[in-house]
C-alpha cells in the first residue's frame, strides 16, 4: 500500500491514551473533521443467517461503485456508534453504496429477535446473507466487508462464509478490510484482567454488555434468565451465563478457541486488509507475532502493523495528514478506501 506511515500526535503515542483520547473526547467533535453530510439512508430488515432479523441502513449513490458493508465492535448501537457512521460519510462521499448494520443482540436488532452473539460463527454468514438481499436492492459487486474490533473478527468471518457460494456469487465478493479485530478472546481477556489499567476497560464493557442483554429481556422477557443476566460481572461471564449453552458449548474456552479469527486467517480466499497497532491495549501483545505468522504465507492478505494507534483509534497528527495526502484525520478508514480502490 502506498502512504501507510502512520503518524499520530506525539502526545497520543501511548496505545492506553490514544483509545481513551478517541472514546472520550474525539467522539464528541467528529463531525467537525468531515465535510461530508450523512448520506440519505433507507431503514432495512435482511434476513440473516438462521432466518434472524438484522435491522440495516442502505444508502445507494448514483452510479456506484461497489458496495462497502459494515458493523461495529462489542457494545453499541447504529444510533452511537459514530465511527461506523464516520466510514458511511466517506464511503458514499466516494461513490460506494453503503449497508450499516446492528449485529445479533444489538441496537434494533435485538428488539427484532432475540438471538445472541456468536462472534463470528453465524455473523459471518448474516454479512453473504446481507450482501446477496442488497444486491437485489440496487446496491452493486463488488461487495467489501468492514467492522473493528470485535465487528473486525465478524467481517473476518464473513470472508471465511462467503467461500461456500457459488463461484458467480463468491466473485462479487471483493473481501474484507478491518481494523483491530479481535483476534483471541481468551490470551486477550486474560490480560486485560491481570493489567490494572485493562481491568477498568474489561470491566466497562462488561456493564454496558450486562446492559446489553437486559435491554434484550425487556422485548423478549420470554428468551433470556434475567437472574443470569444479573450474574453477569464479566465479558467471559456474559457469555458463559448467556451464550455458550444456545450455541453448544461446553465451556467459554470452547467456544472462544471456535470462534477465534486469527485460526481462520490462513484460510482466507478473498483480498483481506488487516490494520492493527501493536500498542493496542485491548488486547495481548504476545498475539502480535501470531498474527504475522498467520498472514505471512496466505497472499491473499495485507497486514498493516503499526507501532501505534491504540484500540480503534489512528487519529493522525497534522503532520502525518499532510504526508499521507488525508483529507481528514482519520488514517485507518482512509487506508480501506484506498485499499479498495486498489484491490
Amino acid at each position: 500500500m502506498s502512504n501507510t506511515a502512520y503518524i499520530p500526535p506525539w502526545w497520543l503515542q501511548n496505545g492506553l491514551l490514544m483509545t481513551v483520547y478517541t472514546a472520550l473526547y474525539a467522539s464528541k467533535d467528529w463531525e467537525s473533521t468531515t465535510i461530508h453530510p450523512e448520506p440519505p439512508y433507507q431503514e432495512t430488515i435482511f434476513t440473516g443467517a438462521q432466518d434472524v432479523p438484522i435491522f440495516g441502513l442502505v444508502a445507494i449513490p448514483p452510479n456506484p461503485r461497489g458496495t462497502i458493508i459494515g458493523t461495529y465492535g462489542i457494545i453499541g448501537t447504529l444510533d452511537n456508534q459514530w465511527y461506523l457512521r464516520l466510514l458511511g460519510r466517506k464511503a458514499y462521499a466516494q461513490g460506494y453504496a453503503v449497508v450499516l448494520f446492528d449485529w445479533r443482540a444489538h441496537g434494533k436488532t435485538a428488539l427484532l429477535s432475540p438471538t445472541l452473539t456468536s462472534d463470528g460463527l453465524y455473523e459471518g454468514e448474516d454479512f453473504v446473507c446481507i450482501a446477496t438481499q442488497a444486491k437485489a436492492m440496487g446496491c452493486p459487486a463488488k461487495f467489501w466487508f468492514t467492522g473493528f474490533s470485535l465487528g473486525g473478527q465478524l467481517a473476518l468471518w464473513a470472508v471465511k462464509a462467503a467461500q461456500s457460494l457459488n463461484a458467480e456469487e463468491f466473485a462479487e465478493i471483493g473481501g474484507a478490510a478491518v481494523i483491530c479485530p479481535s483476534l483471541d478472546s481468551i490470551r486477550s481477556l486474560s490480560y486485560l484482567d491481570n493489567d490494572p489499567w485493562g481491568k477498568y476497560l474489561e470491566q466497562a464493557i462488561a456493564k454496558e454488555l450486562q446492559k446489553l442483554a437486559l435491554r434484550i429481556y425487556d422485548a423478549h422477557p420470554e428468551h433470556i434468565d434475567l437472574a443470569a443476566i444479573n450474574r453477569v460481572n464479566s465479558i467471559w461471564g456474559f457469555d458463559r451465563e448467556l451464550v455458550i449453552r444456545r450455541l453448544g458449548f461446553p465451556t467459554v474456552e470452547a467456544y472462544y478457541q471456535a470462534s477465534s479469527g486469527l485460526h481462520i486467517l490462513p484460510y482466507l480466499e478473498k483480498p483481506t486488509l488487516i490494520i492493527y497497532a501493536a500498542d493496542d491495549p485491548m488486547f495481548d501483545p504476545a498475539i502480535v507475532p501470531d498474527l504475522q505468522a498467520a498472514c505471512k504465507d496466505n497472499p491473499n492478505i495485507d497486514l498493516v502493523l503499526t507501532r501505534y494507534g491504540g484500540h480503534v483509534g489512528y487519529l493522525s497528527s497534522n503532520w502525518g495528514q499532510a504526508q499521507a495526502g488525508d483529507p481528514d484525520p482519520w488514517w485507518a478508514w482512509n487506508r480501506i478506501l484506498q485499499w479498495c480502490d486498489r484491490v
